[in-house]
């Protein structure tokens, strides 16, 4: 369980139908907080086979086994203006954005804590695989109390860990929020939930969309975008190839399209840069040349959100070797970085070695150790 270990308080736990939510609700049953149920349901495209009221079921099985109240909560307006409708816009832009990030910070933490604080939740709580560690105030003046400090860790569980989705948290976020199963692994979860029959102890976890399963985005975007087919030009700018719409790449993919003027060298091709503006994308088979930028090792983001707070104390990192690591991918090995520079909304970091297609729209996190201190939007 989290250090924050208070019991009877209120606690609201988002309880999704899987295996994660249902034992979190159990242990925080178990260590003596009064706890509430809660579905979010979402918004759902008319096309895509509704399973939701299947996840409720399952959602409410779990509620009834453990013997706790269950709440059905409408987001359907949230989610699809902060995180459907902005994942479309960036899509237009040339972006490719994170929508499980942007459905944490708007949803999950976001309009559900306001809903639960609203009925006297004290807390909600997760299934997340992410620790959090409080650090109890120490000021100079022995008289006056200091505030705590609440840190974000990796989840135990390494190969579960989720701290990578959650770099936008914040203090204020922190200091009423659980995730019970970060201390264990996945293994651990699953015997648990067998030991305390749940109903769910053996459901396949989900995978795809925030919210919506296994979805294709191509195949999402398609109904909501008009596209036209462009033409893959290689590095000196000459049409090589067809497309069937620059918004469906990112940096880096080696997919979807088709190399009409194929040459001797039949090593596979990576798209390295797109303009949306003439609907075309740019390819190599020069593995130094994927992802612009990517000699010089640096990598900008934007919207940045430092989880303690100010990081104006962090500008002198740069004159050290390498003290933090970052990832640009969800599971992607940790990899050293300096943080160059910090602007207002803004920094640079340099990673000790090449980084492979950063990825803009993407989420750049950046680590501590365990601890994850931030991040932000790669540009």
């Amino acid at each position: 369980m989290n250090s924050q270990g208070f019991k009877n308080n209120k606690v609201f736990v988002g309880l999704s139908g899987g295996v994660d939510s249902a034992v979190s609700v159990a242990l925080l049953k178990m260590t003596g907080y009064d706890v509430t149920g809660v579905f979010i349901k979402v918004w759902q495209p008319e096309w895509i086979i509704c399973n939701w009221k299947e996840e409720r079921r399952d959602a409410m099985r779990v509620a009834a086994r453990l013997n706790i109240p269950f709440i059905t909560l409408d987001l359907e307006k949230e989610y699809k203006e902060s995180v459907i409708d902005n994942m479309i816009a960036e899509y237009q832009n040339g972006q490719t954005p994170n929508p499980d990030i942007m459905c944490n910070r708007e949803v999950k933490f976001g309009a559900f804590w306001r809903f639960a604080r609203s009925r006297g939740a004290n807390y909600i709580a997760t299934g997340h695989y992410a620790r959090i560690f409080v650090k109890l105030g120490v000021g100079s003046d022995p008289k006056k109390h200091a505030p705590n400090i609440y840190e974000l860790h990796i989840g135990k569980d390494i190969n579960k860990d989720q701290s990578y989705f959650l770099w936008t948290l914040n203090q204020e976020d922190l200091v009423h929020v659980i995730f019970p199963v970060g201390q264990l692994t996945k293994t651990e979860v699953r015997k648990l939930a067998r030991k305390l029959k749940l109903p769910n102890a053996d459901k396949k976890d989900s995978q795809g969309l925030c919210f919506m399963g296994k979805v294709d985005v191509n195949d999402f975007l398609s109904h909501y975008v008009k596209t036209e087919p462009g033409n893959v030009l290689n590095e000196h700018g000459e049409i090589i190839g067809r497309h069937p719409g620059a918004l469906f790449f990112t940096i880096g993919e080696r997919h979807g399209f088709t190399i009409v003027n194929k040459t001797s060298d039949e090593r596979r091709y990576y798209v390295v840069d797109k303009d949306m503006e003439q609907n075309s994308i740019t390819v190599s088979n020069r593995v130094a040349n994927i992802g612009l930028g990517n000699a010089s090792r640096k990598v900008r983001i934007t919207n940045v959100n430092w989880i303690r707070g100010s990081a104006w104390d962090l500008t002198v990192c740069g004159q050290y070797e390498y003290p933090f690591q970052a990832r640009i991918r969800y599971r992607q090995p940790l990899r050293k970085i300096k943080i160059l520079s910090i602007n207002i909304g803004e920094t640079t970091v340099e990673f000790e070695g090449p980084i492979d297609s950063p990825t803009p729209g993407q989420s750049l996190v950046i680590y501590d150790g365990n601890e994850c201190i931030g991040g932000g939007i790669i540009v």
